[in-house]
């Protein structure tokens, strides 16, 4: 009977370890600190996000575009450091400095984007008729 208690003890805490592991998991995907997932992963989210506001109004693409790319970076950030502080239980963090970096990363694709290096779906979608 004591094993029983003492594994029923276990399991929320493991539980909440693995969970913290999935959500760190998670916000590394989505995080700038990789240096492969905003192609991969970031700026299609981004395009996807911004698709939808395109097709209301062709000058809504860059803000959208940016605004769906800055949130899954500080989405990525937020998962990480939850993910991180839930595995270490420790308070420290350098959270300040990762949306530091999450804007400096925001800016770089909004200059990609105004500079015409990311197409908007409509204009996308023109080009494809004309051909």
């Amino acid at each position: 009977m004591v094993e029983t208690t003492e594994k029923s003890q276990r399991r929320p805490s493991d539980m909440k370890r693995v969970w913290s592991v999935f959500l760190g998991g998670l916000g590394w995907l989505l995080s700038p600190l990789s240096w492969w997932n905003d192609l991969l992963v970031n700026v299609p989210l981004a395009y996807l996000f911004a698709v939808p506001f395109s097709l209301i109004d062709e000058r809504l693409y860059v803000p959208a575009f940016v605004l769906g790319y800055w949130i899954t970076n500080v989405l990525g950030l937020v998962l990480l450091h939850k993910g991180v502080v839930g595995v270490v239980s420790s308070k420290k963090s350098t959270l300040k400095k990762d949306l530091i970096v999450a804007t400096v990363y925001t800016v770089a694709i909004a200059a990609a984007a105004f500079l015409g290096w990311l197409p908007s779906p409509a204009s996308l979608l023109a080009q494809w008729r004309e051909h």
